[in-house]
């Protein structure tokens, strides 16, 4: 932090506050949010918040019963609820075969409608549109620096500004990376209706084993069918390029039954790629200062742990740590590493990251570990639908045992 800091700061007049929350994405808002609700003075400070609306970002676009549960809690189930699209089935597609149809209640919507709605649902007067230039942090009191020259003054700063790195790096934090470039993300929108596609939702999985494809999820948002393929490729590979510039043919060429469940494969738009990289921030008790969500530890979205991690960092903090911390003096360090020392954090935490190396390694490595773990997966999913649905579902079973895959 600057030399100069403490002078600029102490020379303006603050605002105070209890907590001031750095970035007003899903976590941010939702913990801002959680916490305005039970009577903490709260500031929730955003760089893009002057412009109306977050700024387009492809993440997050689907979630489930379990992350809705979350959003519930924290206040925001009905506002999340009216801006998405709701499913009540899945059709899923293993080695080219329909294996069963789910009964899953899911929701739709591109994340910047997600973030739009839950800052909309704030109470009035928490956002605070402002760039963080700096701050100085303590055991009592943290101070930051806007752009702008206003400085705010709270007990508990929490950064919850995602992918970006520059206030951790103020506060001499460093990302690890545990998994460099370990899986790539694509969106774009079927040019065919919703009410064209013979399901409501599907999740396709990768015929086989060896083309480091994960899977291919469509969903409805509004009356468009979207899709999220997932993959374990690297941006710059000429197969990446050949989908942006054909994704029909090559969606033809990595899954050839794809056609038999949907046969229009036409693509509307432009294709929206993102490398994900796995990777977790160290050092991180600091006097003051919390991070949450992917500013803490990102997550792939393969396994579809990420905004359930986020989620349960916004609720562990807005109904466990946050009101224990300011029912007595200071924010030490020593307060700040109970939250990180959370087994229900840490349990998340640590199932994120496994199931997507799990994941990974399914579908990547070679090993007779991997071998078997490949075929014991697919004989326990074989046997759960035989007992399930008995001799049908053997007949459509069946075939697909000859290879080793997902």
């Amino acid at each position: 932090m600057r030399d100069d800091f403490e002078m600029t700061a102490m020379g303006s007049e603050a605002e105070t506050c209890d907590v001031a929350v750095v970035g007003a994405g899903l976590a941010g808002s939702c913990l801002a949010g959680a916490l305005a609700r039970a009577g903490t003075r709260v500031t929730l400070i955003d760089a893009q918040a002057e412009r109306g609306e977050a700024r387009r970002d492809f993440r997050a676009e689907k979630f489930g019963a379990d992350q809705m549960a979350l959003f519930e809690g924290l206040g925001f189930g009905a506002a999340l609820a009216a801006c998405t699209t709701a499913t009540e089935e899945v059709a899923v597609v293993r080695y080219g075969r329909l294996a069963y149809r789910e009964a899953a209640r899911e929701w739709g919507a591109h994340y910047p409608v997600l973030v739009g709605a839950a800052r909309a649902a704030l109470p009035d007067g928490l956002l605070t549109p402002g760039r963080v230039a700096d701050f100085e942090l303590g055991p009592d009191r943290q101070i930051l620096a806007l752009s702008d020259g206003r400085r705010i003054e709270a007990r508990l700063v929490v950064l919850a500004t995602g992918l970006g790195h520059a206030l951790l790096a103020k506060a001499g934090i460093a990302k690890r990376a545990l998994s460099p470039r370990h899986s790539l993300a694509v969106g774009f929108d079927m040019a065919a209706p919703r009410a064209a596609f013979p399901f409501p939702a599907m999740t396709y999985f990768a015929e086989g084993f060896g083309g480091r494809d994960a899977y291919l999820t469509l969903f409805p948002i509004g009356e468009v069918m979207r899709a999220n393929l997932f993959c374990y490729r690297d941006p710059g590979e000429p197969w990446v390029a050949s989908l942006r510039r054909d994704p029909e043919a090559t969606l033809r060429a990595m899954m050839p039954h794809l056609a038999r469940h949907c046969p229009d494969l036409s693509v509307s738009g432009p294709l929206e790629v993102r490398p994900i990289d796995l990777a977790r921030a160290d050092g991180v008790e600091r006097d003051g200062l919390v991070l949450i969500g992917d500013a803490f530890q990102t997550a792939c979205p393969i396994p579809g742990t990420g905004i359930g991690k986020l989620l349960t960092d916004a609720d562990r903090l807005a109904r466990v740590h946050v009101p224990a911390w300011l029912a007595t003096p200071g924010m030490g360090r020593d307060k700040i590493a109970a939250f990180y020392a959370d087994p229900v954090k840490q349990a998340c935490d640590a199932r994120s990251l496994r199931t997507s190396v799990y994941a990974r390694g399914l579908a990547v490595e070679t090993g007779a570990l991997w071998r078997a773990r490949r075929l014991r997966n697919r004989v326990a999913r074989t046997a759960i639908r035989l007992v399930k649905d008995g001799p049908r579902a053997a007949a459509a079973l069946a075939p697909g045992l000859l290879p080793i895959g997902l």
